[in-house]
């Protein structure tokens, strides 16, 4: 993905006056990039220069979606690749870990996404885990009044120092009960106060959010067909089609013509 559109612009590397935007703030923690060089190669080997690094990404989102339990659906593609980095706007633009959420809701409003689409997408930290760099300011030096005492007495546990080290695998997992599975437990998780960033707890609160929160932790269809709709417009956000583009050869670099 990319502050632009799904274009890969990502997974360029710092190369040829190329600066990564994997080098910026906001993609701390993303990695194995190296999968998607797997797939390309695979890909080139039987249709050369055919498909998108950038619909590698997005069909690969909707794949890791439904192998993680979560809705299957269809995806457009055709999308084409950057051929630059946006670095220098990364860190402007995509809401940081714990940004308001009158900050995340302006920031996806602007694409096109709705406020029940974003509610959804948030969903996604039904997976996955978060550097205890990221959480230790809700818990030193005095606990954020917000959490479940019980659940910060866990994360004092897990994060036992106010300042972790970066590069140490210091984390807590999103949700601890279906910590591997895509579904509705991230909603029951917040609406107990137990939500690990300032964005999940006010999520549950913020009385824009807070119904369709209620709703999806009632009703798992319902944030599945949500969570389907909200994850289709964010990669059909701007796409870069036709000669706007190009089809990267390695998605690490854009092609030498």
């Amino acid at each position: 993905m990319s502050l632009q559109s799904c274009d890969a612009s990502l997974l360029l590397e710092t190369v040829h006056g190329v600066v990564s935007e994997q080098t910026a703030e906001r993609s701390f923690g993303m990695r194995n990039f190296k999968y998607v060089s797997t797939i390309k190669a695979a890909l080139e080997k039987e249709c050369p220069l055919t498909v998108s690094c950038a619909d590698i990404v997005a069909l690969s989102a909707r794949d890791g979606i439904a192998r993680l339990g979560g809705p299957n659906f269809e995806m457009k593609s055709g999308r084409k690749d950057s051929k630059e980095s946006y670095v220098k706007v990364v860190e402007q633009f995509i809401p940081n870990h714990n940004d308001s959420i009158s900050s995340v809701l302006s920031s996806f409003q602007a694409i096109g996404i709705d406020v029940e689409a974003t509610v959804a997408l948030l969903g996604a930290h039904s997976v996955g885990r978060v550097h205890c760099m990221n959480l230790v300011h809700r818990l030193y030096p005095t606990v954020d009044p917000t959490l479940d005492p019980t659940h910060a007495a866990y994360l004092k546990r897990r994060c036992p120092t106010p300042n972790p080290d970066p590069k140490a695998v210091q984390y807590v997992r999103n949700d601890l009960k279906t910590p591997m599975i895509i579904d509705n437990n991230y909603y029951k998780n917040i609406l107990q106060h137990k939500g690990l960033l300032t964005v999940d707890e006010e999520l549950a609160t913020d009385p824009r959010t807070s119904p369709y929160v209620k709703k999806m932790a009632a009703d798992n269809g319902y944030f599945n067909e949500q969570f389907s709709r909200a994850v289709q417009l964010l990669s059909e956000n701007n796409p870069l089609i036709g000669d706007q583009g190009e089809i990267r050869k390695d998605c690490r670099y854009v092609n030498a013509n």
